[in-house]
């Protein structure tokens, strides 16, 4: 449902494109960080010219909504970061699919991926 940083990285095998498929729910979120601290530290010098600090909460406000329009699954999968968005009923069906067309005798050992 989220997929942020480098844990989300390393659950997915280093990348997106490593795993069999990957299909996220439509409340989905993907980001290099938390969109928050990601607009704290990206948009530190704006934020902080903003001196009035309702004015500076409205601004910090827009750019975060920015940010969750961006960072959404739809976006993610229209750009080929996820194979689709699903509805979440259709889970365990997709889940079961893959298991069940998985050629598991051909998978190859992949890299580690260290996180830190």
């Amino acid at each position: 449902r989220k997929s942020y940083g480098l844990g989300a990285q390393a659950m997915a095998g280093g990348s997106h494109k490593v795993p069999m498929f990957v299909v996220s729910w439509p409340t989905g979120e993907i980001g290099g960080m938390g969109l928050e601290g990601a607009i704290k530290l990206g948009f530190r010098k704006e934020l902080e010219a903003v001196e009035d600090s309702g004015e500076r909460k409205e601004l910090f406000d827009k750019l975060v909504a920015a940010a969750y329009e961006r960072g959404s699954c739809l976006n993610a999968a229209s750009g080929f970061e996820i194979d689709d968005v699903i509805d979440p009923k259709d889970s365990r069906h997709l889940i079961v699919r893959a298991l069940e067309t998985a050629d598991c005798n051909n998978f190859s050992r992949r890299n580690f991926v260290d996180s830190y």
